[in-house]
């Protein structure tokens, strides 16, 4: 609908006062349209829109409150005042309450209605002004969601902006590191929904016990410690979405329970009976490939399904490796920011050599890096520290020699991508593409192993 400025609408069935009202706004800066039927009125408004409607209380047809009622029914904003007689003002005070913006007693001084408009449409632009530089911000914020120019990228921002406004699930595949997090956030930053709950899940930190009690709640006493009835994070994010980390990390029992919520849109809280309604969006992110983990048996292919209404990968950085030196800039200034240096950029060899690599863990790898450089900056140009190579394959990590069993393959590797990384455990689970508990219990185990101590039971653990 159209808001014309400068354009007030009239409504009263007195002639009388629509001709003052006319010769009132001679000469006036806004133009003023006169109608003694409110529903010719309400036809005006629906097609060309106005600044503001100034409207008798009572009159025959449609009354002043109903004629508010219809009007709020297409415009929640515009200004509407009432006017009243003396014995009338109670009314006026329901129609405040039902959303009038003020009202005027007749009869009613010229001046003083003169004043009233001025203020009521000034007032209304300054709302017209605020909400636009808010949608402005919340545009820049949105566009700061996801970085890059590549074509890889603009497929990316195509899904999105396709399905933004779309309760659709979605599954959105890549490597740890390359952003699908951030991804799920621009999907729901930029649809209609993005003042509802954005709530994240890590599925492959939970053990199936407490992530049951995350996802759908508890009632009092529904186990030891459950002192009192919590809602879940399902019922918290109710009419807007959930994202899903890690999904294929997710045991059989829990993938059942959940392909109940997702087709049902209903929870049950752990030791409860009752169904309860919710309206979530799911978003699910996985490194692994989910139609082959279908194929072997390990995901449910219902679930699956019912999760893959769009699937979309996030390409990893070295696929897109222009967007290195724009990623660099955003980080720079980000940190630079945070940690009040007064730094500019890379020098043009760092640029170059932070283009050039290969980057196995992603985006959050080449965060962290920038990071760590403004941290330690002890000028305005920074300069690039050596990049440590790739984990090279040796016979410790291959078929040569003693032919490990696949337990004792995975062992030595893990173990040698940990000294890659300095003994950094986070960036260690960052490049195999496990989440950090799951390499903790494994690092447990070797260390028992090793010691000969009794190892925990490894139920519930995945790699």
């Amino acid at each position: 609908m159209s808001l014309p400025s400068q354009t007030i609408l009239f409504v009263d069935d007195d002639p009388k006062a629509g001709e003052l009202m006319q010769r009132f706004s001679e000469g006036a800066a806004y133009e003023c349209r006169v109608f003694r039927d409110p529903r010719e009125a309400l036809q005006f408004f629906r097609e060309n829109g106005a600044a503001l409607i100034l409207s008798d209380l009572r009159m025959p047809g449609l009354s002043g409150v109903e004629l508010l009622a219809q009007i709020r029914k297409l415009d929640s904003d515009v200004p509407f005042i009432i006017i009243t007689g003396f014995a009338d003002v109670e009314n006026a005070v329901e129609a405040l309450r039902l959303g009038s913006t003020d009202f005027i007693k007749k009869p009613f001084d010229m001046d003083e209605m003169r004043v009233l408009i001025e203020r009521t449409v000034a007032h209304r632009a300054l709302l017209d002004e605020n909400r636009l530089l808010k949608l402005q911000l919340s545009k820049e914020q949105r566009a700061k969601d996801l970085l890059g120019h590549t074509d890889k990228m603009q497929q990316v921002y195509a899904v999105i902006d396709k399905i933004a406004d779309i309760r659709c699930n979605v599954i959105i595949e890549g490597e740890s590191g390359t952003g699908k997090e951030l991804a799920a956030r621009a999907i729901h930053n930029r649809s209609q929904y993005a003042e509802l709950p954005f709530v994240v899940i890590d599925c492959g930190a939970l053990s199936d016990t407490l992530l049951e009690s995350e996802l759908f709640g508890h009632e009092k006493g529904a186990f030891t410690g459950a002192n009192q009835a919590k809602r879940g994070l399902l019922e918290t994010a109710s009419g807007g979405t959930v994202f899903l980390d890690e999904i294929g990390n997710i045991s059989d029992s829990m993938q059942t329970k959940l392909l109940r919520v997702v087709q049902e849109q209903q929870v049950t809280r752990v030791g409860g009976v009752k169904p309860i309604d919710i309206d979530v969006r799911f978003i699910v992110a996985t490194n692994r490939d989910l139609e082959q983990q279908v194929a072997s048996g390990q995901f449910r292919h219902d679930l699956y399904h019912r999760l893959n209404v769009v699937k979309f990968r996030m390409p990893a950085l070295r696929e897109r490796c222009e967007d290195v030196p724009l990623l660099v800039q955003f980080f720079v200034e980000q940190f630079a920011t945070q940690y009040k240096r007064q730094v500019q950029g890379f020098d043009g060899d760092s640029l170059r050599r932070l283009t050039e690599y290969d980057w196995p863990g992603n985006v959050r790898e080449l965060r962290n890096l920038v990071e760590r450089h403004i941290a330690l900056a002890d000028g305005p140009q920074l300069h690039l520290e050596p990049l440590p190579a790739p984990p090279a394959a040796t016979s410790a990590t291959t078929l040569d020699g003693d032919w490990p069993s696949l337990q004792e393959l995975e062992r030595r590797y893990i173990l040698q991508v940990l000294t890659y990384c300095d003994g950094s455990r986070e960036q260690t689970a960052e490049l195999l593409g496990i989440n950090k508990s799951t390499l903790w219990r494994k690092l447990q185990v070797y260390r028992q192993e090793a010691t000969g101590e009794d190892a925990p039971p490894k139920s519930g653990d995945t790699s």
